[in-house]
């Protein structure tokens, strides 16, 4: 979808689907696993945990941090990084809206 297109959908539709691609790499989603496993914020480096890059993680921090599911506060030299709970439950709302829509019962199929 190019970026021209993304106004003619709602907001909740580019909602959902940023969500979506937030998840759509396994990444991002090994590094929310590890934030929740630690149940705290990470100062340090993420590296050794995931097994990528240093440039290959901070991108996928930084997609995870647009998209809200996680934030980040500067400590030193380094930034923490832990999941912003109330973005979190948010975004479970809106999946949870989406996922939960009722199949019609007619067959057209």
């Amino acid at each position: 979808m190019g970026l021209t297109k993304s106004e003619i959908f709602t907001e909740k539709q580019n909602e959902i689907s940023g969500i979506a691609k937030v998840f759509g790499h396994p990444a991002r989603v090994a590094i929310l696993q590890y934030l929740f496993k630690i149940d705290s914020c990470i100062c340090g480096d993420l590296v050794e945990e995931i097994g990528l890059a240093q440039p290959t993680i901070s991108q996928h921090l930084k997609e995870l941090k647009n998209v809200g599911l996680i934030k980040g506060s500067i400590e030193g030299t380094s930034i923490c990084y832990c999941i912003d709970k109330e973005n979190w439950s948010s975004m479970k709302a809106i999946i949870s809206e989406f996922l939960n829509q009722d199949l019609n019962t007619n067959n057209c199929c």
